[in-house]
């Protein structure tokens, strides 16, 4: 679902002073509580046999609250790591990284837009969540004093929160990416696509054995940081029951199921930034040419602390019509995107936590606050799915998804697609619809696809398929109705296609080696074309293939067509690797790849873009450790009657702590694809808890 999130820095009192009268007051309602103060004692947590925090109370706000402490409990140093930027502390925690992230938060003047929207960018109920949520880290804070990694991080005010979340939005629009093209001296080449990623699929009851609906939440995501999933149960009074995946930081639930729907993300790459190169003159230095006038960059100058260094290292951040501006040896490059215009997206969240219906849902969708993601919903008589995103009107006859000319109005877009001009689907005549980062032209069954001609071409819709997308046409194929169990085994299919669909690389010719003509390493290519293509944990030509794509995906080859002389070279290095950690050129899968967690090591199945992925790095002695694919998994039926059937999993646990015994209790069940049963019932979670308090207990 998502990318990897810098996070954003503090708001300087030296600004402030400068800063309009207007812009001041909205700076100082955001930093003061306008609601009351929530005791603790009408919070109750409860935690299940898995240590998953089920949270009550009679209003949102408290909720809110329970989750900010329940979340603290299992993993408060990354919560804290997540807002140091929003008061320019993670360079002083962590060195040079963390200063970077300090920069960019000024970079693109996230305090600003904070501070210009001021309250009036939240309605009331949602601003009491916020506030609920700060106040149970605040009161956290002060009950566990010794926790607490930089004293003057804390209180943590509503500025702080907002910038964290500007960021956060910014990044996963590809900020980050398009900053390290520039500062690299790589633009105009922009590549998003990346080999892991989510998968979403939708059943319609009219294709069910059981006449039920079907809906699998599993994104991919980092197993451990910033943005590894949390579960968490929400229930208030107010109509507030939900249980889904949130992150670190996150003050309502991301993706999950209510009552009454469900939905789940994955990522998209529609084109939503824009990189410019400006026009400049080394005789006019600092200025640029817009629309046949000399224009000044704004320019403000950043202090960052870096851990180590006894002053602070000053940095130069510049804005220009276009945002964001990055002067370099190459020129001077300018982004624009709208993630880093509104910092709404996580009301909108909420307010798709709280829909009854799809009507509700969909209405909830209308702002287009979310930057992207995809959203593929069910209900019990409605499947749908948007690719969303928040995605500039541009004029055409200029190549968007390369650098701009940034020296004329024609190329400084200000306004916005509707959400009706997105591509989507509402129960299509096929039954079923499903994403898993490819195109949005193919949601469902050939004769119910849209066509991208009936789109805005400058929108830079991806018109790719992957390896997980041509498997589940694969596998869906001539199905007329489908049961659960093989719904199941659908979602965790281990199979690569017939034909490998790599977006960076085409490894089929791999296949198609004689073994008479491989040398030294004829039983490999013997194992290769006798294997099933099955990700498994006993497979040994799983083993071999995942060791041959970790080769050529750090040499990234110059071709993305694979020669026989480019597989065997792959295939001589993965055999002496073998053999040297090993002993044999021919283990099974999961005696390379683990799960580690602790002290625990577990045979993890899955490789990069199977339907049920997984991605690892290397551990130790050759072995292989599991960092990113399936994580949190639900999967979510809608029965005739009564209230959705839950299963679901997370990969380690609910806790981070070490010590916890919720640290690794979950891993048995991920490898071994099995899940756990939930519940939205208040009386069966507090019958069945292991534990009940309050905050602060």
């Amino acid at each position: 679902m998502a990318r990897p999130v810098i996070w954003p820095l503090f708001f300087r009192v030296i600004y402030i002073r400068s800063m309009p009268l207007r812009f001041l007051l909205a700076a100082l309602l955001l930093a003061t509580p306008l609601f009351a103060q929530i005791d603790p004692a009408r919070v109750t947590i409860a935690r299940d046999g898995y240590g998953v925090p089920h949270i009550f109370a009679p209003t949102d706000a408290e909720v809110a609250y329970g989750l900010a402490w329940a979340h603290a409990e299992d993993d408060f140093k990354t919560i804290q790591q997540l807002v140091m930027p929003a008061t320019g502390r993670l360079g002083r925690e962590i060195g040079k990284k963390g200063a970077a992230a300090d920069y960019v938060v000024q970079l693109l003047r996230a305090p600003e837009l904070v501070d210009s929207l001021g309250a009036s960018a939240f309605s009331p109920d949602f601003r009491a969540v916020l506030e609920g949520y700060l106040q149970g880290l605040n009161d956290y804070a002060r009950a566990h004093p010794r926790e607490v990694l930089q004293k003057r991080l804390f209180p943590i005010k509503l500025t702080d929160y907002l910038r964290t979340v500007v960021l956060s939005l910014a990044v996963i629009s590809g900020v980050d990416d398009a900053l390290q093209q520039i500062y690299g001296g790589r633009v105009p080449t922009i590549d998003f696509l990346k080999a892991t990623g989510s998968n979403a699929i939708a059943i319609h009851r009219s294709k069910t054995v059981e006449d039920e609906t079907f809906l699998a939440i599993n994104s991919h995501q980092p197993l451990e940081g910033p943005v590894a999933w949390y579960e968490a149960h929400l229930c208030s009074d107010e109509g507030w029951n939900i249980l889904g995946g949130l992150f670190p930081g996150g003050a309502t639930v991301f993706h999950g199921v209510n009552e009454h729907l469900a939905w789940a993300h994955t990522v998209n790459y529609q084109d939503k930034l824009d990189t410019y190169q400006l026009q400049t003159d080394p005789a006019r230095p600092k200025q640029y040419f817009f629309d046949g006038k000399w224009l000044f960059l704004e320019e403000k100058t950043v202090k960052l602390r870096v851990k180590g260094l006894p002053v602070a290292v000053k940095r130069k951040a510049y804005w220009s019509r276009y945002g964001p501006t990055v002067v370099t040896g190459r020129g001077t490059f300018a982004i624009r995107t709208g993630a880093f215009m509104d910092f709404r997206g996580m009301e909108q969240w909420y307010r798709m936590n709280k829909a009854c219906s799809f009507h509700e849902f969909y209405a909830a969708l209308k702002p287009v606050h979310l930057p992207m993601f995809n959203i593929v919903y069910a209900d019990r008589d409605t499947i749908f799915y948007v690719s969303n995103g928040k995605i500039p009107l541009r004029e055409r006859g200029f190549n968007w998804r390369s650098t701009l000319p940034g020296n004329t109005s024609k190329t400084l877009w200000n306004r916005f697609h509707p959400l009706s001009d997105l591509p989507q689907y509402v129960n299509p005549k096929s039954g079923y619809l499903f994403n898993m980062n490819h195109t949005p032209f193919n949601a469902t069954g050939p004769g119910d696809n849209l066509k991208p001609a009936a789109f805005d071409p400058t929108m830079g819709y991806e018109r790719h398929d992957n390896n997980r997308s041509t498997r589940f046409m694969e596998l869906m194929r001539g199905v007329d109705k489908l049961d659960y169990a093989r719904f199941k085994r659908i979602k965790y299919d281990l199979q690569l296609p017939k034909k490998l669909a790599y977006v960076w690389a085409d490894f089929n010719p791999l296949f198609s080696l004689n073994p008479a003509e491989a040398g030294d390493v004829r039983d490999l290519v013997e194992t290769l074309n006798a294997w099933n293509r099955e990700a498994t944990t006993d497979s040994r030509g799983a083993a071999i293939f995942g060791q041959f794509y970790k080769f050529w995906e750090s040499r990234k080859p110059a071709s993305a067509k694979m020669t026989a002389a480019d597989c065997l070279e792959g295939l001589r290095v993965v055999k002496a690797d073998f053999l040297k950690n090993f002993g044999r050129p021919d283990p099974t899968l999961g005696e390379v790849q683990k799960l580690v967690r602790g002290d625990r090591e577990l045979p993890q199945p899955g490789l990069p873009d199977v339907i049920s992925a997984m991605s690892s790095e290397a551990y130790r002695n050759g072995r292989w450790r599991a960092t990113q694919g399936e994580s949190y998994i639900s999967l979510v039926r809608f029965p005739k009657s009564g209230p959705p059937v839950i299963e679901t999993v997370n990969c380690y646990g609910a806790s981070n702590r070490p010590d916890s015994p919720h640290f690794s209790d979950q891993m048995e069940l991920f490898v071994n694809q099995k899940t756990k049963p939930m519940t939205l019932d208040k009386a069966t979670v507090l019958r069945e808890a292991r534990r009940v308090y309050h905050p602060g207990d």
